[in-house]
């Protein structure tokens, strides 16, 4: 008995188990850029280093994590025109003990220092900005908290051969180990760079200005996720001839979305989790037949649905709130994994694998004959009916909630209101049940086929979310590197890396532009390099674009959040297409 009744709530299990993730910590990491002299010279090689302060008692993870699932440290040095990057060293890692671990973390301590190597070439003149941003995932004795980046950027003053330039931080500099084997003179203290400002406020104003020259192109169409070179090449047609997809909710004003929930929440009363306890549940209460009068019956049944109403309303705005991002939760592996696992549970139950019997609960709390007909019975009865509705349900919830939470996401406020109108749809025919105006279909064989429909949709939803886990999984386990070194060819191959100068070309140019969102840890991003991208029918009707190779590392960072809720991006890769303003 004790199964059946943890069985049955793992449908409500599974919509908390948003909020539960979205509490992950994110710590900030304090990043100082330093040089060894006030000037670089031109022509020659020049050492930076980046040093990473982290609170008290916590340490990242190293270059090579010895846990494949845990988040590398990565360096990201964007080197401008004028300079090329020759090396990043990292330090020594320590081991960390975690409680309950098999084997110790390979970790950098809460302040460590990252040396970068920077080739000036001969023809530089004038002020080089290098931007950079560190993508880490921190840990304690007792856990590892979810993966963040910081960014900042060093200023080099470029002057002529030969002219003075003072020594900074050079006591820093000289214990990181450069070059392995390079001489001394290819390292010395002829080459630096000024910078010991840090500059997130500055990267946020790069930001805006990128995302501000958008403004002057308009938007012919964003795809995601991996596609075929004939898929890939029906959306570069269909945008370059205004064609839009649609989907359910595409393209649908607030309006059209809020009636197409309702319409959902009301249907779910035919669902054989619902239906059969609709009559049982009017005479717990009191309504129906046993109500005395049809107003009463009325306002019984009325009180009971609205209950079920604020329950979807609340949970689903706590949700919502607390989330705050689609992107970062349907990021996570381990929580497609649970959806999976709870449908699947579900699933069995519509195909009586699993028992799951609710008509035992009411009973048990004292609710007995004495207290039907009270409003109050009626409002704690269909708040415990939201939460306890059964298999039918909960995949219709957990599914609203993370639409509303990625239209929420991506600016739209109405979507707030989307959980709260499911239950509104859920609860409407229970004021006219209870006040007996309505002829209840009889329960029968139909039931069983009906069942075992819900029971193979809600199979197919486990297998979506349970690809969706294995893809992330995989992700996890991609080499950066590979994909950073995809990306440079692509970049050698007349690719813009810098969205602000592709942009600026395009608009020259008068050509279309094609953005490509990409991020080191995207496995299927370096499979749309190596398979759809190098297809030559692909090469060629891209041959009249400007083409653009967009890192959005962190989803939650700026300016890749600004870029994927403009283009309605929820995960990566991600393309837009796009064509300057007349």
């Amino acid at each position: 008995m004790r199964v059946r009744k943890v069985l049955g709530v793992l449908g409500v299990l599974g919509v908390l188990a948003v909020p539960v993730h979205a509490q992950l910590r994110r710590i900030p990491a304090d990043l100082t850029p330093l040089a060894e002299s006030d000037a670089v010279h031109t022509g020659t090689e020049v050492r930076l280093a980046l040093k990473v302060a982290l609170p008290d008692g916590l340490h990242v993870q190293s270059d090579k994590p010895r846990d494949p699932l845990l988040i590398a440290t990565e360096l990201a040095v964007d080197a401008p025109a004028g300079a090329t990057v020759a090396e990043v060293v990292f330090p020594t890692p320590v081991d960390l003990k975690q409680a309950g671990a098999d084997q110790p973390l390979a970790v950098f301590e809460q302040t460590f220092i990252v040396g970068v190597r920077l080739s000036i070439a001969p023809t530089a003149t004038g002020e080089l900005v290098v931007p950079a941003r560190l993508r880490y995932q921190a840990c304690n004795d007792k856990m590892c908290f979810a993966p963040a980046s910081a960014t900042t950027q060093w200023t080099l003053r470029v002057v002529p051969a030969g002219a003075p330039t003072k020594p900074l931080n050079r006591d820093v500099i000289d214990r990181i180990a450069f070059g392995r084997g390079a001489s001394p003179a290819s390292t010395g203290a002829t080459g630096a760079v000024v910078a010991s400002r840090p500059s997130v406020s500055t990267a946020a104003g790069a930001a805006g200005d990128e995302i501000a020259r958008l403004d002057r192109f308009t938007v012919l169409g964003a795809f995601g996720g991996y596609r075929g070179s004939d898929d890939f090449l029906e959306q570069v047609h269909n945008a370059e001839n205004g064609v839009k997809d649609r989907g359910l909710f595409e393209g649908r004003g607030p309006l059209a979305i809020l009636l197409i929930v309702f319409l959902g929440g009301l249907a779910l009363n035919l669902t054989p989790c619902v239906l059969p306890m609709i009559p049982i549940n009017l005479a717990i209460i009191g309504a129906g037949t046993q109500a005395g009068s049809r107003g009463r019956g009325f306002m019984l049944g009325g009180v009971y649905g609205a209950a079920m109403a604020l329950v979807y309303g609340v949970l689903g705005l706590i949700v919502i709130l607390t989330a705050g991002s689609f992107g970062t939760i349907n990021a996570s592996p381990w929580f497609n994994l649970v959806i999976a696992v709870v449908f699947v549970v579900l699933a069995l139950a519509m195909f009586d694998v699993i028992t799951i019997d609710f008509s035992r609960f009411m009973g048990r709390h004292g609710l007995g004959v004495a207290a039907r007909g009270s409003f109050v019975l009626a409002f704690v009865m269909g708040g415990i009916a939201a939460l306890l509705a059964g298999a039918c349900v909960a995949p219709v919830v957990i599914q609203v909630v993370l639409f509303s939470s990625n239209l929420y996401a991506k600016g739209t406020a109405v979507a707030l209101a989307l959980p709260f109108l499911l239950g509104v749809g859920m609860a409407i025919p229970w004021p006219i049940a209870g006040a007996g105006l309505a002829a209840m279909p009889k329960p029968g064989a139909w039931m069983v086929r009906v069942k075992q429909a819900f029971g193979v949709l809600i199979l197919a939803t486990a297998a979506y979310y349970g690809y969706e886990a294995y893809g992330l999984f995989a992700d996890r386990l991609v080499d950066p590197t590979a994909v950073r070194s995809s990306v440079d060819e692509q970049v050698k191959a007349g690719w813009h890396r810098s969205l602000n100068e592709g942009l600026d070309t395009a608009a020259r140019e008068g050509k279309p532009v094609l953005i490509d969102m990409w991020a080191t840890w995207c496995k299927n991003c370096l499979t749309m390099d190596k398979t759809t991208l190098a297809d030559p029918r692909v090469v060629k009707a891209l041959d009249g674009y400007v083409k653009i190779k967009f890192q959005a590392e962190d989803l939650d960072q700026q300016p890749a959040k600004a870029m994927m809720q403009r283009f309605n991006g929820v995960g990566l890769p991600h393309y837009a297409i796009l064509r300057p303003k007349s």
